[in-house]
């Protein structure tokens, strides 16, 4: 048990864990005055990507060189890592909107947030763990401008907005979570 809590204090999971419980309550705050939209997605769009965006730092360690030299099997631990990452941006917004306010459907909140650890993986595994953050805020800052998505490609490009029931943003989100995990697994961070 002595390895998991050392494990976790180095990939800065309490630090992680505190960001995305406080960026979710403050949005969740701000969103129950009622201004909003009934059913618009930006909004848990935005709380999902600052959730992977805050565990994307733990996607590495302090000694990445310690880490490829140790006598532990690291694919099945990276992979796990990034799986329960996921589960915990999710069950975050999810607990805290079964409080009150409904900001997303739980498929729509399963849906994006596989598909932003994904992404936040690849950009572990190809930009290195300080800036695995960059991919899913780069994605969703483009999804807010992107055309309307009234064709497969566009679709693809604002999977994060669409509603749970497209296939397109269905399928985008599955391949960027299998991708992500995988290449994050096999390869870890980037030095």
């Amino acid at each position: 048990m002595r390895w998991l809590t050392l494990y976790a204090r180095s990939r800065q999971v309490p630090a992680s864990l505190a960001a995305v419980v406080i960026s979710t309550v403050t949005v969740w705050a701000l969103a129950r005055d009622g201004s909003g939209v009934p059913g618009d997605p930006r909004l848990p769009a935005l709380v999902l990507a600052a959730g992977a965006i805050a565990v994307s730092t733990g996607l590495s360690g302090q000694d990445l060189a310690l880490d490829r030299t140790a006598a532990i099997r690291w694919a099945p631990r990276r992979a796990v890592h990034v799986l329960l990452a996921d589960a915990v941006v999710a069950v975050v917004l999810l607990a805290v909107q079964a409080t009150g306010k409904d900001l997303a459907t739980a498929a729509f909140v399963v849906r994006d947030s596989a598909g932003l650890m994904g992404l936040a993986a690849v950009g572990a595994a190809v930009c290195g763990g300080q800036y695995a953050w960059t991919l899913p805020f780069a994605w969703l800052s483009f999804s807010f401008v992107a055309p309307p998505p009234t064709s497969v490609p566009t679709q693809v490009v604002s999977w994060i907005l669409l509603p749970p029931d497209t296939a397109a943003g269905t399928w985008t989100a599955l391949v960027l979570t299998i991708a992500g995990t995988t290449a994050y697994a096999v390869a870890g961070p980037r030095r």
